[in-house]
């Protein structure tokens, strides 16, 4: 609206009429100027006048107390002009002021709306219905805002818990990567506390409800996101320390500028010198430096995988010291894959995998998915006689034999005894965190181990390579967070390549405490960037300097972070880097075109070489306002040509 109310202002503006030669005259032609020009400062102008005010009462001025100073300025002396008090006409400059500056702050907020989404996405993992007990022993449908302390709720295979509770009744494997981010489901049996938002997958549970509302655990990850939030949303942008400085200039100039043209006899002179003083300080080319440069990294990010939802996140990039990896899902796939496989005497890898996947064919299981995935593109043989051993494993018949397939619960029901070449391979596995199953054969009452299988959560291939890209972009440390024990987290550690004593490794970290890690190494004087994908990284990417979520990750991390990599790729980080500080060499380069313009126009404004007859009238000053604005758009331009796409090594 303010663009369409400034195009006949501008028209009809005899300084542009003389401009480019052309003349308009029309009844009513002089009321266009005053009617159209106070319709676009009160109404286009309102968000700087009412940021002005609030930055005045913080006393702490920026662009937004900058940029209304000039329009409230512009404006009174436009009107005083339009009444035959002046002859200061500034209505095509107020409103081509207000239209350009509302361009470039439409351009800085189209994230601020994104800010509470990590909340609503938290929200949302919480299922809408659940099924309650009645006291006759039936279930009966309800909301689950309608559940209270001490109900009884049915979870069924598949289906989220609906508040944090204690199992009463069944044994589950539960999903607790949304709160754990740990991607190996967890055995919980009656008595074993459940968290709201987690998923059943394998059998039906009762649990007791022991926390609703604001008490759960998912809701306390919610306020640690608001506050993480709005700690991070305090912190200035350059832009706006730049206007801070600009506007204590102008001021000064602003003040001796009157004095001086008083001190000289000439009060009409002096007044109409510090108005011309005050709306030439007004940043046109600064108000689209930063914007500009914003808007097209977004872009050209995007093209590579890269969405930048915080600007101030992308600013701070180019400076972090830290980054903080958390592991499962961003180091690792996330799911579990078959790393090792070892046979007993007699017997192959190969026969112990194609059996074990036999087996597990007719099993949901995420460890089953995994050994079936890798008995190969062919399949394993068909089984028979399919039967899931709650808590235990899984039993079948391949050929005519009985076969079972599960953990330590397995074995000492079934009393086998494991031979020593297989148990060296399982220990070594078990040490570095794999989830091992042994494959039995079953002949009668009697049992044999045929062999063992670990699984493992891989690390990623890309994963070495972005630490490796990181230190050579001088970042000082790398850092992983992990809720596995301290010797499955070093072996992974050494993996990747880290650094001892230089790098670091955060283990056995309980959920709520990965927000307390990046707050570590922010008390250190370190800048941390945080990258994970879990819901338990959402209070952490909130916090850190710059939060960066993988795309493949949860919507809650996604909403949390300033950045999102929409690959899985760990190297993306080194791409968001680069384009940080490439971005800010640009905001630097246009800051220091709109700083020329100013530090030109603002003394011959004032008049310093008025004995020499050079002044700065409002239309030449108009003329050097369009072309600093021209220049930091073309300058913004050069970043399409930035190539984020990481190295490959």
């Amino acid at each position: 609206m303010s663009l369409a109310l400034t195009v006949p202002i501008v028209a009809t503006s005899h300084m542009v009429m003389d401009w480019v030669g052309y003349t308009l005259d029309f009844p009513g032609m002089s009321w266009v100027g005053p009617v159209l020009g106070s319709v676009v400062f009160w109404y286009g102008g309102w968000p700087f006048l009412a940021g002005g005010v609030r930055e005045l009462r913080d006393r702490a001025p920026g662009m937004m107390l900058l940029i209304s100073m000039a329009i409230t300025v512009a404006y009174v002396a436009s009107l005083a002009t339009s009444v035959g008090a002046f002859d200061l006409d500034f209505w095509w400059e107020l409103a081509a002021l207000v239209s350009i500056m509302l361009l470039g702050h439409w351009q800085e907020m189209k994230a601020v709306g994104q800010a509470r989404g990590a909340l609503a996405a938290l929200a949302a993992l919480l299922p809408d219905d659940a099924e309650r007990l009645t006291d006759d022993g039936g279930v009966e449908p309800v909301r689950v805002a309608d559940l209270t302390v001490g109900d009884v709720a049915l979870v069924r295979p598949g289906a989220r818990v609906p508040a944090d509770g204690r199992i009463v009744d069944g044994e589950a494997e539960l999903d607790e990567s949304m709160i754990t981010g740990e991607s190996r489901p967890v055995r919980r049996v009656t008595g074993d506390r459940v968290v709201a938002g987690t998923v059943a997958t394998d059998s039906a549970v009762r649990v007791r409800v022991e926390a609703v509302g604001e008490d759960t655990a998912l809701a306390g990850i919610q306020r640690m996101v608001a506050q993480a939030q709005a700690a991070g949303g305090r912190a200035q942008a350059l832009a706006d320390r730049f206007a801070a400085l600009l506007f204590y200039v102008a001021m000064a100039a602003a003040v001796l500028t009157f004095l001086a043209w008083w001190a000289l006899g000439g009060l009409d002179e002096s007044v109409a010198r510090t108005v011309t003083v005050l709306v030439i300080a007004c940043p046109h080319a600064l108000g689209l430096a930063i914007p500009l440069v914003i808007s097209l990294s977004t872009a050209v990010a995007a093209r590579a995988g890269i969405l930048v939802k915080d600007r101030l996140a992308l600013e701070r990039m180019r400076t972090v010291q830290a980054v903080l990896f958390d592991k499962t899902g961003t180091l690792t796939r996330g799911a579990h894959t078959v790393t090792g496989v070892t046979a007993a005497p007699g017997h192959t890898g190969d026969e112990v995998l194609r059996l074990a996947g036999a087996v597990e064919a007719a099993s949901e299981h995420p460890l089953a998915r995994a050994i079936v995935t890798a008995a190969g593109p062919t399949g394993p043989p068909a089984a028979t006689d399919f039967r899931s051993l709650t808590g235990r494993g899984v039993q079948a018949t391949v050929d005519g034999t009985r076969y079972a397939v599960g953990g330590p619960a397995l074995l000492r029901e079934l009393d086998v005894r494991v031979p020593d070449d297989v148990t060296t391979s399982t220990d070594e596995w078990s040490r570095r965190g794999a989830a091992v199953l042994h494959l039995l054969r079953l002949d009668g009452e009697r049992a044999r181990t045929i062999g063992a299988l670990g699984l493992a959560d891989e690390i990623r291939p890309e994963a070495r390579q972005a630490i490796s890209q990181l230190r050579e972009q001088g970042v000082d440390k790398i850092a992983m967070i992990t809720g596995d024990a301290r010797s499955v987290a070093e072996a992974v550690a050494a993996d990747l390549g880290f650094r001892p004593g230089v790098d670091e490794v955060f283990a056995e970290v309980l959920p709520a405490d990965k927000e307390k890690a990046v707050r570590d190494l922010q008390s250190r004087g370190l800048t941390v960037a945080m990258v994970g994908d879990g819901v338990n990284d959402a209070p952490a990417l909130a916090r850190a300097d710059v939060g960066i979520a993988i795309g493949a990750g949860t919507d809650v991390a996604i909403e949390s972070a300033g950045v999102v990599l929409a690959s899985s790729d760990p190297r993306g980080v080194t791409g968001v880097i680069r384009l940080s500080r490439a971005s800010y060499r640009k905001m630097l380069q246009n800051l220091a075109w709109a700083a020329g313009y100013n530090v030109v126009a603002i003394p011959l404004a004032a008049g310093v070489l008025a004995w020499a007859g050079l002044t700065l009238s409002p239309a030449v000053g108009a003329v050097l306002m369009s072309a600093s604005t021209i220049v930091v758009a073309l300058n913004a331009q050069l970043l399409r040509r930035v190539r984020l796409a990481p190295p490959e090594q």
